[in-house]
């Protein structure tokens, strides 16, 4: 695996390790030690995708403390854009944004550390996204920001969206948990 360091502290590209023959391809996206190595949190407590259709956005998303956790997205199936917003108040790129596409074709993956709210807009006509958490979900906790509120430009002109991300906060009026 190779791990790419972004723009923002923490973030980083995951190439995965692929391994293809004759009868198509084995994808190896996670791997401990490696992880441990690059010294990324890795224990991860809980997995699941979602399905969604093009011009979904599902998003900015993250669990506020002491539910937060890291994660690790992986698409299997379809293209999206994916996005990364630092909510980190202390942090050097407060209220900056990474960008990326993940597919099933580039075999990249993104590893998102606490602090960090994520979202992503489906870019193919379908798109499965899997999450690989380290925390457990947490309904209390789970937050998150108006996905068009921090300047990012969604290359998405009629987004689908839940009415509960349409009702999240923006980011100018959040007082973010994490330091």
């Amino acid at each position: 695996m190779k791990f790419t360091g972004t723009s923002i502290s923490g973030l980083f590209v995951v190439e995965q390790n692929v391994a293809k023959d004759h009868r198509g391809a084995f994808v190896k996206n996670f791997r401990q030690d490696e992880f441990q190595a690059a010294g990324l949190e890795s224990n991860f407590q809980e997995t699941y995708y979602t399905k969604s259709r093009e011009d979904v956005i599902r998003g900015m998303h993250f669990q506020s403390p002491p539910h937060d956790h890291a994660k690790l997205i992986t698409v299997i199936q379809g293209t999206i854009i994916d996005v990364v917003l630092d909510i980190r108040r202390s942090s050097g790129t407060y209220g900056q944004h990474f960008a990326i596409e993940l597919s099933r074709e580039n075999r990249k993956s993104l590893y998102i550390p606490r602090g960090l709210a994520h979202g992503f807009g489906v870019l193919s006509d379908s798109a499965i996204a899997y999450y690989q958490v380290t925390s457990v979900h947490n309904p209390q906790h789970d937050l998150g920001i108006r996905y068009s509120s921090f300047g990012y430009e969604w290359p998405i002109v009629e987004p689908i969206l839940s009415e509960r991300d349409k009702a999240f906060p923006a980011l100018k009026d959040y007082h973010s948990p994490f330091a």
